[in-house]
């Protein structure tokens, strides 16, 4: 029976590379996977889906108003049968795209596993998160460590001094040298301006 999935967790818990070795394991047993991906986060090249251990894979870049149904039917009528769609950076998505993947699930019957943040720099929810939360058949947490060794559950944007930055636009694109994930705890800290945390992280060898 076809699903709806949300896989979310902080930043760099590899949620990209979790959805990767889902469509490698899709693909190795002969089904064809479609990867969406949100066109405004172009850090790899729009439609390119890159994780940071290095792994990567073409996907189908997406507008916010785009319709991931009717994208998803032509995709079968130009390519033949689709076994699952898997999107990356899911947070991104719109409150209609989210209903619309559930018609890909529901109507199609394609499972459709979705990837993301749950909340965004100032502890709030993103829109496509929360109506991922709100609708998806089955929730899962990849977990990530925050340098407390807690859980990190929290995003930080912080500014070139690693001071916790609290205001500006919900989306702003970035990876290690603008965010970094930490704890509840440590997320409070932090933004009452108690201390600061470096957010350059060294490269480590594969």
């Amino acid at each position: 029976m076809a699903k709806l999935y949300f896989y979310f967790s902080a930043m760099n818990a590899g949620k990209t590379t979790t959805l990767l070795q889902s469509a490698y394991n899709y693909r190795e047993r002969g089904m064809r996977v479609a990867i969406l991906t949100p066109r405004l986060d172009d850090r790899a090249g729009a439609g390119n889906v890159a994780s940071r251990i290095g792994l990567q894979a073409a996907g189908i870049a997406f507008e916010r108003d785009a319709d991931l149904q009717a994208l998803i039917a032509a995709d079968i009528a130009a390519h033949g049968v689709l076994h699952c769609v898997l999107v990356d950076e899911a947070q991104f998505l719109t409150k209609p795209q989210v209903w619309q993947l559930s018609e890909v699930v529901d109507v199609l019957k394609i499972p459709a596993l979705c990837y993301g943040l749950r909340t965004d720099f100032r502890g709030e929810l993103f829109e496509g998160s929360q109506y991922l939360l709100a609708w998806a058949d089955e929730l899962s947490e990849i977990k990530t460590i925050c340098h407390s060794g807690k859980k990190a559950t929290m995003n930080l944007r912080v500014d070139a001094n690693g001071r916790a930055v609290q205001d500006g636009p919900q989306v702003e694109i970035g990876g290690n040298e603008r965010y970094i994930s930490v704890s509840r705890a440590e997320f409070k800290k932090v933004m009452r301006g108690e201390g600061t945390i470096e957010p350059l992280q060294v490269p480590l060898p594969l």
